[in-house]
């Protein structure tokens, strides 16, 4: 997997069918989250808890994003349902996880991992745990901050 130091790769995800590559986010902090599927429990309480803080990572001046492998459609009803005011992108094929060498959990689900990016395209913090998803947000949010003070 990605980590510290490591530039992000330019690959292009999907919001709304709409091709985004991840070099738009350049010059802009970004905290991007892979999570495996909308509309799950834990994904859902991972997205939930990103939706409750992001005031403060806006606050903070970054950008939030997560990224699946489900579709606009998908995404759309998951973000209205959750009042979800952050983008969710689409990663068909899984190519962006892939890039970042996400693991899959027990060898079979997609992994869940959060990476905080600075406005160059380095990797200032990664962190991975399919068991631990609101933990994504307070490892970001400490990141976030230690490296804007």
């Amino acid at each position: 997997m990605l980590s510290t130091g490591d530039q992000v790769p330019d690959v292009t995800l999907l919001e709304k069918n709409v091709p985004v590559a991840l070099s738009s986010f350049r010059g802009k902090w970004l905290v991007l989250f892979f999570y495996p599927k909308d509309n799950t429990a834990g994904c859902t309480a991972e997205a939930c808890s990103f939706r409750d803080a992001y005031e403060d990572f806006v606050e903070a001046g970054a950008e939030v994003a997560g990224v699946s492998s489900d579709d606009a459609a998908s995404h759309d009803g998951f973000a209205a349902k959750h009042k979800l005011p952050f983008r969710l992108l689409s990663d068909p094929g899984e190519i962006a996880r892939a890039a970042f060498g996400i693991p899959k959990t027990l060898g079979l689900f997609p992994g869940r991992a959060t990476f905080v990016i600075d406005p160059g395209g380095t990797i200032l913090h990664a962190f991975n745990s399919q068991f631990a998803p609101l933990k994504h947000v307070s490892e970001a949010m400490t990141t976030l901050r230690g490296a804007r003070d």
